[in-house]
């Protein structure tokens, strides 16, 4: 069974770090491409970083420089390190994945998803 568990959400002072965890079961992450979203309370959701199986690497214009993504094969897991946190950070974060993994990960339509970590910034 495909399946994706994300930790290392938590409350945060703004200016601070977090590094949310992504660990995938039923399927190796080699070939796949991962992203995280997030989604604020009364927002959509929207994509802050993903990495394809080729290592090509997306990040939003609002995380750019404070957030990088990498993946750690031989764990089976991805990482978003989040630095330099703000208040308007804060939200839900979900890792997805896909196996269309050579494609531009921003535009790959994703299938199977976490459950979930909350995030929050306070100010």
């Amino acid at each position: 069974q495909v399946q994706l568990v994300e930790s290392g959400g938590g409350l945060v002072q703004a200016g601070g770090s977090l590094r949310l965890s992504c660990a995938a079961s039923g399927f190796s992450l080699d070939y796949y491409a991962i992203a995280w979203f997030r989604q604020a309370p009364g927002k959509e959701r929207e994509i802050v970083s993903c990495i394809n199986s080729a290592d090509a690497t997306y990040y939003v214009d609002s995380v750019k420089g404070r957030f990088a993504i990498s993946r750690a094969n031989a764990e089976n897991t991805v990482y978003l390190q989040m630095d330099s946190l703000k208040p308007e950070d804060t939200a839900v974060y979900y890792c997805a994945t896909d196996e269309r993994g050579g494609s531009a990960c921003e535009w790959i339509p994703y299938e199977t998803w976490g459950q979930g970590t909350r995030v929050t910034v306070s100010s």
